[in-house]
């Protein structure tokens, strides 16, 4: 297939154009460069340096690649800022959607693939949270993807676009090649290694109260590889589906706590914390039910332990300590 990225020079797109290109496909990516890197697009992928906001030059891009197929990745996605913007993150990612999802349909463009995420499910009535779960998106950000979601339903009721929503929990962890540099840093694993590398005094734990065996929130951890391994299934799949809708992640939570530990184990270093008052919109748990994927689609995660997630990530920082900057 030939398949545009967008955000294919961010952390997560990045690893999906890697597993894209060893899968054999032809690959186009699409990026602003705001967040990503270009030195973190694959050399045999073709790289358009195009905003999604700029409609025109997402038609030209359309129309000189010719996909028949795309994976979205390319978002604003920070919760605790789409609080504050919420009309950057209602305005920018919408609209950038309605641009790359018009410009598909009219340039033939066959399946879609949402990266979507477990901020549509602000409290859960069950955990694991599963497909069937509501959606109550827990901030602008969360309900920005729900938007997309609804949009690209709209697309396949009157336009016969094809469509996966992957809605994933917490991304983390690298490849050999391929790691997480955010500026700013935001996640709480590359967030914990900056301390056992010393580029942070501290890794602040927001909130011990939370009715948790600990009393911190407790997170399913997905690691990146998994995930765009889900990417290349959900592909394939439609093929002959028509809409999918699947949550990701290993099906297991750990702690803020237990986070702090294993990277302290992995890295041998000694980790300061402090613990800080609650942030507002954070859920006591959020895990989620992944078995629908596993069960229709194969996915079977490599990485089911926290221990291996933080070890790769580990790995990548120590070689990377400036991340792509180097």
């Amino acid at each position: 297939m030939k398949v545009l990225v967008t955000g294919g020079a961010g952390y997560i797109g990045s690893v999906a154009v890697d597993a894209l290109v060893a899968s054999g496909h032809e690959v186009g990516v699409l990026d602003n460069l705001y967040m990503g890197h270009r030195s973190a697009v694959n050399p045999q992928a073709s790289f358009f340096e195009v905003d999604l906001a700029e409609r025109s030059a997402v038609d030209e891009v359309m129309g000189s690649f010719c996909p028949d197929s795309i994976m979205h990745f390319a978002s604003n996605t920070l919760v605790c800022e789409s609080v504050r913007e919420p009309f950057k993150y209602l305005g920018d990612n919408i609209n950038n959607a309605i641009n790359l999802i018009d410009s598909a349909i009219g340039h033939g463009v066959e399946r879609f693939i949402l990266s979507s995420t477990a901020n549509l499910f602000d409290e859960p009535e069950t955990v694991p949270i599963s497909e069937t779960e509501r959606i109550v998106p827990g901030s602008p950000y969360g309900e920005s993807k729900y938007f997309v979601e609804r949009i690209l339903h709209w697309a396949h009721r009157t336009k016969g676009l094809r469509y996966a929503a992957l809605r994933y929990f917490n991304a983390a962890g690298c490849t050999p090649v391929k790691g997480e540099d955010h500026d700013p840093e935001t996640h709480l694993i590359p967030l914990v290694i900056q301390v056992a590398l010393g580029q942070r005094e501290n890794i602040k734990i927001f909130g011990d109260d939370y009715p948790t065996p600990d009393g911190t929130c407790i997170r399913d951890y997905i690691h990146v590889e998994d995930l765009a391994q889900a990417h290349i299934l959900a592909l394939d799949a439609l093929r002959e589906r028509e809409v999918l809708h699947y949550n990701l992640g290993n099906g297991n939570g750990f702690s803020v706590k237990e986070v702090v530990e294993t990277v302290r184990a992995v890295t041998g270093h000694k980790i300061s914390a402090e613990i800080a008052a609650r942030r507002s919109g954070d859920p006591a748990t959020l895990i989620a039910d992944s078995r629908l994927i596993r069960e229709e689609l194969g996915w079977k995660p490599k990485f089911t332990d926290l221990n291996s997630i933080v070890q790769s990530a580990w790995d990548w920082h120590q070689a990377h300590p400036h991340g792509y900057g180097y």
